[in-house]
Formats: structure tokens, sequence, C-alpha cells
């Protein structure tokens, strides 16, 4: 079930982020969804915060996987956006998605045939009408692991 909540800040985007990483193990696969700037960095930022990692987590748009092994587990961030042609299938994804640490996908779509069938796809839309910094985030989980998550996470927040 979708669960939805609204963010009026970019601290809050990291924070929901750090709060979420305290649920996290080896394996995990978190996809993050929205137009550029809607704030999928921000929240991994958070994620990378959460898990223990002191290096700055930067955008993996042109080398499409940072690797932070420092934390309490390793985080494997992707950025698939380049791969709007193809080619995901050359990168070793499952290596990652069956490896030892957290994976995070942004622009999940362009490797949608690489994906395991459970994970937390997580939608970020800007809604600039409201401020700058405004966003609706909508959690969808695949699984029985990502639903207990997200319930565990958001409480009764519904769509």
């Amino acid at each position: 079930m979708k669960k939805t909540l609204t963010v009026m800040s970019a601290d809050q985007t990291v924070a929901l982020g750090q709060k979420l990483a305290a649920f996290l193990q080896p394996k995990d696969l978190i996809l993050l969804d929205g137009d550029l700037g809607a704030g999928k960095t921000t929240f991994t930022k958070g994620l990378g915060r959460g898990l223990g990692i002191k290096r700055p987590i930067k955008s993996p748009t042109f080398t499409i996987i940072r690797e932070y092994q420092s934390g309490r587990i390793p985080l494997y961030h992707m950025d698939v956006y380049r791969l709007e042609q193809g080619g995901g299938d050359e990168l070793g994804l499952d290596e990652y998605f069956n490896g030892d640490g957290v994976n995070v996908v942004e622009w999940s779509k362009f490797v949608a045939e690489e994906l395991p069938s459970n994970y937390l796809r997580i939608v970020f839309k800007r809604d600039d009408s409201k401020g700058d910094n405004v966003r609706t985030i909508i959690f969808e989980p695949r699984g029985g692991r990502f639903e207990k998550l997200t319930n565990e996470l958001l409480g009764d927040q519904n769509e």
C-alpha cells in the first residue's frame, strides 16, 4: 500500500532518509524516482548520514555508481539516468543487489528489467506553488519486508 507525506524543507528530506537508514540491511534496494532537483540525492545524503558515512554524498550522475564503504553497512548509490538508451545489463547490478550493502537507484525506470521483485520505490514530487523546498514523497513498497518497513517508518500515513 502506498504511503504519502509532505516535507517542507531539504532538512526534512535529509532527516527522513536518516530515519529510514536505521531500518536498512544488506541487499535492500531503494528506488528513488522524480524530476531533476526533486530531492533524490538530498534524501540519499540522509541515508548516508543515518548509516554513519562521514564522506559527503554526491550525485553519481557522471560516474553512474558511487560506493561508500565506511558506514554501518556499505551504500551503493546509483544514478542510471545516463543509461536512458540501455546498457544497465553491463553494470553488473546483480552483484550489487546480492551483495553486502544497501542499494539506492535513482531513475530506476532505465534499469527496470534488471531489478529484483522486492524493493522500496520512493517518488519525489516538487510542489513549487507551495515553496521552493516543498516535496510530496510517495512510498511504494514491493514485498513484505518493505511493506513492514514502510509501516514502521511512516505509521498511519496512507494514500
